[in-house]
């Protein structure tokens, strides 16, 4: 794998997505919204897995993804750029959206929290 720009770390991201949401991140709501369908196909957990420690596979294309949790994967949520774009694909493939600052600060909340 090629090597990424290490600009950033999941606590600073956690921070980050906290302060625009004007609230801490929760780890509980996150793993829900996860774990949630949000009335499509997919979950967050469909191709990620539960919990999304280890490596997943992505439900359409079968492509092997690195697991999500940062104490599983160290260069998970290191590279800024990198973080903005799957959020915004993976939010608009899960929710037909972009997810909201308090949804990235909660999903970041629970995969931090997972050791």
């Amino acid at each position: 794998m090629p090597a990424r720009a290490a600009d950033t770390t999941a606590a600073q991201q956690l921070a980050h997505w906290s302060t625009q949401a004007g609230t801490p991140g929760n780890a509980g709501r996150g793993q829900t919204f996860f774990n949630s369908k949000h009335g499509g196909e997919w979950s967050c957990a469909s191709c990620h897995g539960t919990p999304p420690t280890g490596s997943g596979k992505h439900a359409n294309t079968g492509k092997t993804i690195d697991p999500l949790a940062p104490a599983f994967n160290p260069r998970a949520f290191t590279d800024s750029a990198r973080v903005d774009k799957w959020f915004r694909r993976n939010c608009k493939d899960v929710l037909a959206r972009e997810c909201s600052a308090t949804e990235k600060a909660d999903v970041l909340a629970y995969l931090a929290g997972l050791k």
